[in-house]
């Protein structure tokens, strides 16, 4: 509903996500949803119109473009699938930690790869005890003259098995507490390094999510991200503080395919001789949807824009669009289905999945809950005079 003056440059990786989520992507959505097939081919389309170069610098090979231009991608391609949205969106939660907190060496090393489509990535910090509590590290990383030594276990990680870089969160020093957590890239192949259960999950299928497994790892000192000891901790804010618009962008765009859906559907469908649309119980549903779909959009547009104009503390910003945007693709899509009545509980009708994709956006890099903390503390430490 709002025109918000995008650049040329904006339009066309807009246009040209639509294209591919339209095209490479909607034909197989459901298959792969049922088969928790990851999604190679749109994974690789994606690669191959260079859109995992967007938010990377120039000089590593990059378009140079920042947050804002990734959830404009990311949206796109979530209107038709969620999963395939988060396989694509997750190369980039495990390349920003590299981009804001690495080494000029690791990021001339690891880039330009990741911007070419060579090489995915993953982010590794969830344990069954470190989640939300992203302090809570048990995976070690041992010094061991000019290696570390990585023993323990990661789980719930996003592209788990398929990454070809894994940015691993491990303690050097328990001591220190986040003081002591450090940040590690590890390759995939490394010795030592396996992968465990892959979850079979309610959403967003596609989309692997597995156990890392680290035993006797073995990895030298110029893989410690940032090229010393207790970042990680820091690392992590960071990367979640440019990431979660991109999570809410998924949101967005989850809902706003739902909506379609739903008002395509409501437009054909014949009750007591008439289009439901006519309805004025139907019309303030679509009403409320679109509404609140462009509230959610425009939060997130602007957190995204502060991540890339350098405004600091950001990360308040970027948790309200979260969860906000979350929310509203949880109500948004929980009442899209409605609108479909009975046939929206069958599988035959593809809304059912938008409602399953659209959970998961309230759970992870940071439960709901923790992101109103977040803006919460914010506003108190602002306000609480």
């Amino acid at each position: 509903m709002i025109n918000y003056q995008l650049t040329e440059e904006q339009k066309m990786i807009k246009d040209l996500a639509r294209q591919i989520a339209e095209e490479k992507i909607k034909p197989y959505s459901k298959e792969w949803d049922e088969k928790e097939e990851f999604p190679e081919s749109a994974i690789q389309a994606l690669a191959k119109s260079d859109m995992n170069a967007i938010c990377i610098p120039t000089e590593y090979g990059g378009m140079g473009g920042g947050v804002f231009d990734l959830c404009l991608a990311v949206e796109e391609i979530a209107r038709i699938d969620g999963g395939v949205a988060t396989s694509y969106a997750a190369t980039f939660l495990g390349m920003f930690p590299i981009l804001l907190n690495g080494t000029e060496e690791q990021k001339k090393k690891y880039l330009p790869d990741i911007a070419a489509g060579k090489k995915l990535c993953a982010f590794a910090l969830t344990e069954p005890e470190a989640g939300s509590d992203a302090s809570n590290v048990k995976t070690t990383a041992t010094k061991d003259g000019d290696y570390y030594i990585l023993n323990g276990t990661k789980h719930f990680i996003t592209n788990g098995g398929v990454a070809d870089i894994n940015v691993v969160i491990a303690v050097t020093d328990k001591s220190k507490g986040a003081r002591g957590v450090s940040a590690f890239i590890v390759e995939k192949g490394t010795d030592g390094f396996t992968f465990g259960k892959k979850e079979e999950k309610l959403g967003i299928r596609c989309s692997p999510t597995r156990e890392l497994i680290f035993q006797d790892c073995k990895i030298h000192k110029s893989q410690l991200l940032g090229g010393m000891e207790g970042l990680g901790f820091i690392a992590t804010m960071r990367t979640f503080d440019y990431s979660r618009p991109g999570v809410a962008a998924q949101a967005v765009g989850i809902a706003q395919g739902a909506m379609e859906l739903a008002i395509e559907y409501a437009h054909k469908r014949i009750q007591f001789n008439q289009k439901i649309t006519s309805f004025q119980g139907i019309q303030w549903m679509i009403a409320d949807m679109g509404t609140k779909i462009e509230a959610a959009r425009a939060l997130v547009y602007a957190s995204a824009k502060a991540a890339d104009s350098g405004q600091k503390n950001i990360g308040p910003a970027s948790a309200a669009a979260k969860y906000f945007a979350s929310d509203v693709a949880m109500e948004v899509t929980t009442n899209a289905l409605q609108i479909f009545g009975g046939y929206g509980y069958i599988k035959e009708y593809p809304i059912e999945k938008y409602m399953r994709d659209a959970k998961i956006t309230q759970i992870y890099e940071g439960t709901n809950q923790i992101q109103r903390n977040i803006v919460a503390l914010a506003l108190i430490k602002e306000f609480g005079k």
